[in-house]
């Protein structure tokens, strides 16, 4: 199975590299409108509003319906449940910085000068002027970049949460797609059912440290509780002077469905 994120610059023509890898590869596109829509539905708010949020164009009062927690959970959810398809390009989202610990998921960004995404808008969009371009898509830059941040904890720039950095003013779209499709076929990335475990362990890590989230008191946990998993056990580790977060934090994870086992390495310590 493969599984690519991609992060893309507006103008950089990621678009066009997306299209050639999904066809290429027989892959299925997971766009932002099958994402916005489900992760709204579970906040309850419209899909444009999800939209406008993530662009960073949201009015005061959309921003103030945005539960950002709830915005980050969901989507990785989402995202975690889609990519256990297989066979799936997932285009944005903070993806990269979500999948940046399994490494079967190939993660690429594609960008590109200013000047070439300037003129790659003003010929999408019919507009002339290019001073009034590039204020366009820097606002944008920096507004998305902002609510990246704010609800995924993503600096998309960091060359790090990516495989490949590819930018199509010094490589042409098909040798863009021809790099990314290489390294999809690389046998490192083609082993079903590792790929298939990390995601499964990735997500039931996500459920537990939200229903931990929902249950447990910053109070009990003030440095918060970590969460890893592996094949279905999940281990818990965590200093507290509650005395009772070691049986309340075990016995909300063992709710979650899909935990087979807990190792609880909480701790409980005198208060000072």
């Amino acid at each position: 199975m493969t599984v690519i994120a991609m992060t893309r610059e507006i103008g950089s023509h990621g678009s066009d590299v997306a299209a050639g890898v999904v066809k290429e590869l027989g892959l299925t596109v997971i766009n932002s409108e099958i994402v916005a829509s489900n992760v709204g539905g579970r906040i309850g708010v419209e899909e444009g509003t999800v939209h406008r949020y993530l662009e960073g164009s949201a009015t005061i009062f959309e921003r103030w319906q945005i539960d950002k927690r709830k915005l980050s959970r969901y989507t990785s959810e989402e995202l975690l449940t889609l990519a256990q398809r297989g066979n799936v390009l997932i285009r944005g989202w903070g993806a990269a910085a979500l999948f940046a610990d399994i490494p079967h998921v190939i993660s690429v960004r594609v960008c590109t000068p200013m000047a070439l995404r300037v003129r790659v808008m003003m010929e999408r969009l019919g507009v002339n002027d290019a001073d009034a371009m590039r204020e366009e898509i820097e606002r944008f830059d920096a507004a998305h970049a902002k609510t990246m941040l704010a609800a995924f904890n993503v600096d998309r720039d960091d060359a790090l949460l990516y495989h490949m950095v590819l930018n199509t003013a010094r490589m042409p779209v098909d040798a863009c797609v021809k790099a990314i499709c290489e390294l999809a076929r690389d046998p490192r990335f083609q082993d079903d059912g590792m790929a298939r475990s990390a995601l499964a362990d990735k997500l039931l890590e996500t459920r537990v440290r939200a229903a931990l989230s929902d249950e447990i008191e910053i109070g009990d946990a003030p440095a918060g509780i970590t969460v890893s998993a592996a094949n279905g056990k999940i281990r818990l580790t965590a200093t507290s002077s509650s005395g009772n977060l070691r049986e309340k934090a075990e016995k909300v994870a063992s709710r979650v469905s899909g935990v087979r086992a807990i190792d609880n390495q909480i701790i409980s310590v005198p208060p000072r």
